[in-house]
């Protein structure tokens, strides 16, 4: 009589695995095997068969989660049964930050379906660093680097979680990323000033900015500003500061621009 030893998943190399995986049953006196049942469904074609081991395709006609694996002889007498646990491919339905410099590094939680066999996450193909997951909906890793694309100031790629029951489908803006290149200042108008004068601050990729900022070495102090664009904007001089040599940044989500230098008078 047949006797199962272990049900090994080749993908996964345990007995959890999605349907399309390559199952592989172990134990002995299995040389007469004529079908494999497998839940509520019998599969006698696509078998391997030996004497020690029974090789199939998991059948796509189950639901997720334990199904009994048992194998039948030539003379219609059925083994002893083990469970293997049928995966459900994840789902993401949100991604807790959603912009980030292109230099990597940004912190993220991922939110969705069936992440808890969670392998690790990509973010345009790049495989993400820190992944762990949370929970069965929440999973967290931090960015890989980027390469922009030649001339581009934003690079909106997909996030895509892998588990033993596959890999998450695109879900849209649900699941993408922004990288933002860096932004830089190339010239400011005027090049001095005091509180409460208004000076033209000139340069790239100026999408969505968060901060401006004038510092006199010492003390910095965010200024008010008004976006035209992603090449300019305008910034009110900020109280507070000391007279002399200052700088002036910008920050967006691709970081904080390289200083201009910039006179308070």
């Amino acid at each position: 009589m047949a006797t199962i030893t272990s049900l090994v998943d080749v993908q996964t190399t345990t007995n959890q695995g999605k349907p399309g995986d390559t199952l592989q049953i172990n134990g002995t006196g299995l040389g007469s095997t004529t079908r494999v049942n497998f839940g509520s469904v019998t599969v006698t074609s696509g078998l391997t068969v030996t004497s020690t081991q029974v090789s199939l395709t998991v059948p796509s006609t189950q639901c997720a989660g334990q199904v009994p694996v048992s194998v039948t002889s030539n003379t219609n007498v059925t083994s002893n049964s083990l469970p293997f646990f049928l995966i459900s491919a994840p789902s993401v339905t949100g991604v807790g930050t959603t912009c980030g410099p292109a230099a990597g590094g940004t912190p993220i939680t991922l939110f969705g379906t069936n992440f808890l066999t969670g392998t690790g996450a990509t973010v345009g193909g790049g495989s993400a660093g820190s992944f762990a997951v949370s929970s069965s909906s929440q999973a967290t890793f931090t960015t890989p680097a980027h390469t922009m694309t030649p001339g581009s100031c934003i690079d909106t790629v997909d996030v895509v979680i892998s588990t033993f029951g596959g890999s998450s489908p695109s879900a849209g803006a649900l699941s993408q990323f922004s990288y933002y290149a860096p932004p830089a200042i190339t010239s400011l108008s005027p090049a001095t000033g005091t509180a409460g004068d208004e000076i033209v601050i000139n340069g790239t990729c100026f999408n969505d900015v968060s901060a401006v900022e004038f510092s006199d070495g010492v003390n910095t102090i965010p200024a008010t500003w008004t976006p035209f664009g992603d090449t300019l904007l305008t910034a009110v001089v900020p109280a507070g500061l000391t007279a002399g040599p200052g700088t002036v940044t910008v920050t967006t989500c691709g970081g904080t621009s390289p200083t201009a230098a910039f006179t308070i008078t």
